[in-house]
């Protein structure tokens, strides 16, 4: 599987950078179809670095009103906590 087909982004949050510092997670925003052997391929393949674990979680959007009342609904969307080997690091910034 290609990289950019499993990948979205890079989750930059208070949390996030804190995981990174800390302990040597990473979080990136994933496809819905992803699984963890895929993710871990793609993040290894795309950033040269050795991943120990990763963990996946499932959002479903949350629930909106607009402007008129009408109810609505924000995007699904699939979280991965990616830990690296120790001394790996990954320079997003």
């Amino acid at each position: 599987m290609n990289a950019s087909n499993v990948l979205k982004l890079v989750r930059l949050t208070e949390k996030s950078n804190k995981l990174s510092s800390e302990l040597g997670q990473y979080t990136f925003e994933v496809f819905k179809y992803a699984n963890k052997h895929a993710i871990a391929e793609a993040v290894e393949q795309t950033f040269k670095v050795t991943v120990r674990r990763v963990n996946v979680q499932n959002y479903r959007g949350k629930n909106k009103k607009s402007r008129t009342g009408r109810p609505g609904v924000g995007s699904d969307f699939k979280k991965a906590i990616v830990t690296l080997k120790a001394g790996d690091k990954i320079e997003l910034v």
